[in-house]
């Protein structure tokens, strides 16, 4: 069964929705920092100072993931029952303490098999700070400005996740130059402590009573934009993962310029496309998938890194309103009175994606060259196409 979104009691009247967000947002930038700056430091610490294969250095980034995906019907369980506020300054909290193993790694780095085990650990405790975090947002930002605005919701607090990426892939270069891995892991403890300043003034939603559906329920009611969701994020994983790779083995220099246009070309799509998402989520996300596809191929085919630089900024582009036109499929399917975990449910497929996505293309990276990462990135993107017809097709009841 699926649900369109609830009359006008259930979807109040918003003048501003970017004033009621503006404290989501603002906790959502400053707190994924935290993982924006390990973007192109963390591969280059694994494989050059520990010497790791591209396989484990995807195994390694994908474990923030993997832990993610482990905690999102527990984290939309609590923002349902307890609140999403709650889910966020839990969230923001367990973020910080990630950065205590990435300090006890570095007094293993003789002995780099422990080192890189206590590192997945500090990115497992990270990957549930982020479930927390981001179904705690998505589920808040909703409750202020109800359903019918979901698609701003996510507008917004994607534009702050990616703009902390933008920013965060220069700040952690210039720390990981100026201090080493060292800086990252104490930048790793105070960001996510900064932007509790944010969130903890600002007032809780009330708390649906209601009866809640079991997570798996709320799962089948979510899982085809879901799938959508999930396709298209895999080149958001391949660039993350591998682009810092990439301009180290073409001897291209910091790849932080590539991180910044993919974040950069991001924003500028939520920013002045983003009304355009609760017209029609699926229309939007055919189109954009099929950018992003073009984005990958053109970094597949760079023997520049200005080309590199134009293919990131396309996949960012076009990437940047995939994930919320298929959470607006996603919200007009969910039942209302368990919003926090349907938001829980659909996000779940991007830590499977991304947490897929960095062991197999370092598989593909190592038997063909990281070049043939983005080719087959390109290839699992555009099957995203295929789910969002579909989902033009068959419209919520």
């Amino acid at each position: 069964m699926t649900y369109a979104s609830s009359p006008v009691p259930d979807s109040p009247a918003v003048e501003n929705v970017f004033l009621k967000m503006l404290p989501i947002t603002a906790a959502m930038f400053v707190g994924f920092l935290t993982m924006g700056q390990a973007l192109p430091v963390l591969p280059l610490h694994l494989h050059y100072t520990l010497d790791m294969s591209p396989v484990v250095v995807g195994v390694v980034i994908g474990m923030q993931f993997a832990a993610a995906l482990l905690s999102r019907a527990w984290a939309g369980g609590l923002a349902d029952t307890r609140g999403p506020k709650r889910a966020m300054v839990m969230g923001l909290l367990v973020a910080s303490t990630a950065g205590i193993p990435y300090l006890l790694s570095l007094a293993l780095i003789g002995t780099p098999a422990l080192s890189v085990g206590v590192l997945m650990f500090g990115r497992f405790l990270l990957g549930c700070g982020e479930s927390l975090v981001m179904t705690g947002s998505l589920s808040w930002g909703i409750a202020l400005v109800g359903p019918r605005n979901a698609g701003k919701v996510m507008a917004w607090v994607g534009a702050a996740v990616y703009g902390a990426f933008a920013a965060g892939a220069p700040l952690g270069t210039f720390i990981y130059g100026r201090y080493d891995f060292i800086g990252i892991a104490f930048t790793t403890i105070v960001i996510p402590l900064l932007a509790l300043g944010f969130v903890a003034p600002a007032a809780p939603t009330a708390v649906t009573a209601t009866h809640r559906m079991p997570f798996y329920k709320v799962l089948g009611t979510v899982w085809v934009p879901g799938l959508g969701m999930g396709l298209s994020c895999v080149g958001f994983g391949v660039i993350t993962t591998f682009i810092a790779l990439l301009f180290a083995a073409k001897n291209w220099g910091s790849a932080s310029l590539a991180f910044t246009s993919f974040g950069a070309a991001f924003i500028v799509a939520r920013i002045f496309f983003a009304h355009l998402l609760d017209r029609g989520g699926a229309k939007v996300a055919l189109v954009c998938v099929l950018i992003e596809v073009a984005g990958l191929l053109l970094i597949w085919q760079a023997n520049s890194p200005i080309i590199a630089y134009a293919g990131a900024a396309l996949a960012g582009f076009g990437y940047s309103l995939a994930f919320p036109g298929f959470g607006v499929e996603a919200v007009r399917r969910a039942p209302p009175q368990s919003r926090g975990a349907a938001m829980g449910a659909f996000v779940a497929f991007f830590d499977i994606a991304a947490g897929l996505t960095g062991p197999a293309a370092g598989a593909i990276a190592g038997a063909a060259g990281v070049n043939a990462v983005y080719l087959a990135g390109a290839c699992a993107v555009s099957l995203s196409a295929f789910v969002a017809a579909y989902l033009m097709a068959n419209k919520p009841a």
